[in-house]
Formats: structure tokens, C-alpha cells, sequence
């Protein structure tokens, strides 16, 4: 087992093969940890921790709201912000913003993927937290930018939403590998 451990090293190395190796794993981990975050949702309904996580999706969810609700009204006028999530635009519109809007899912992929990762620690100390800070305003983006949708084309909001923002949310993960790997990592 161990020699043939060694001749894949090998083969990485002779090709220069490096990079896929590190793509790979960084979609095994990604993958696995979409997966088990979905199970532990659906299966055990984030048992035994589910009255903490509810609670830190609700606090995450109402900030994202208060945050995108302050940046949306510079830009449109919304009819109605309310205590209930929802903004309700001139077109007669409703965007409603609710637990599952809070990035809180992305900031733990994020964060898992980053300690997973090879890489010093002393680096990983303060790249975690600023990830994390950049999923949040990738979350505020996403909401500012379907509320953008929900107002100007709201026929098209369930692509955005579904095919648009939440992919993005992947790009930023990824990129932010990109960075660990390409410029910290390797310090």
C-alpha cells in the first residue's frame, strides 16, 4: 500500500499535477461537507445543538435582513421594512428573508474546508475569521442583489435565486482557496 502511495506521489510530481490534486481535494471536502450539513438538517433536524443553531440563524438572518434592508433602501424605494423579515416593494413585490438567508451554512463550509486544509495554523487563525467576514458580504450582496431582481424583474427571481447567487456563493468559496492556497498557504 505504501509503494503504491509512492508512485502517485511520483506521477504527481513527474506532471506537475499538483494544482488537480488540491482541486480535488478541495471539492471532496466542499462536497462532503454540503452533504453532511444537509443530513444533519434533514435527518436529525441539527440535533443536539438544534435550539443554537435555529437561534444563531435567526440572530445571522435578521442582520443580513437590517444590513440589505439599509443598503436596498438607498437604492429603491421600499413601500414597507418590517419586524417580520419582509420588504415590500413599489411594484407590489415581497422579498421575505428568513433562516435559511442567514450565509451561516457557507461561513461553516467555509470555516471547516479552511481547517481541513493543509496549511499553518498561525495563518489559518486570522484567514478563518476574515473568510468568514466575506461570507457575510457575499450574503449581504446576494440579498441587495435579489432584491435588485425582485424589483426590476421579478419573473426571473427564482432563477436568481436558485441559479444566479447561490453558485456565487461557491465562486467566493473557491476563490478564497484560490488566495489560501496560492498565497498564504505557501508562505
Amino acid at each position: 500500500m505504501a509503494l503504491r502511495f509512492t508512485r502517485i506521489e511520483q506521477f504527481i510530481r513527474k506532471h506537475r499535477l499538483h494544482v488537480l490534486r488540491d482541486v480535488a481535494l478541495f471539492i471532496i471536502i466542499t462536497v462532503l461537507i454540503h452533504f453532511l450539513w444537509r443530513f444533519w438538517q434533514v435527518q436529525y433536524n441539527y440535533a443536539p445543538v438544534r435550539d443554537f443553531m435555529y437561534g444563531l440563524m435567526g440572530m445571522l438572518s435578521a442582520e443580513v435582513y437590517r444590513e440589505s434592508a439599509w443598503v436596498i433602501s438607498g437604492l429603491y424605494d421600499i413601500v414597507r421594512v418590517d419586524d417580520t423579515m419582509h420588504m415590500y416593494f413599489p411594484n407590489e413585490c415581497v422579498m421575505y428573508v428568513n433562516n435559511s438567508c442567514s450565509g451561516l451554512k457557507q461561513m461553516l463550509q467555509f470555516s471547516l474546508l479552511m481547517m481541513l486544509f493543509p496549511g499553518p495554523w498561525k495563518h489559518k487563525l486570522w484567514f478563518i475569521p476574515a473568510g468568514v467576514l466575506v461570507m457575510h458580504l457575499t450574503n449581504l450582496f446576494r440579498v441587495v442583489g435579489l432584491a435588485v431582481f425582485m424589483n426590476h424583474w421579478p419573473h426571473y427571481w427564482e432563477f436568481s435565486h436558485d441559479y444566479l447567487f447561490r453558485p456565487f456563493f461557491y465562486l467566493v468559496i473557491f476563490l478564497m482557496w484560490v488566495l489560501w492556497v496560492e498565497k498564504i498557504a505557501r508562505r
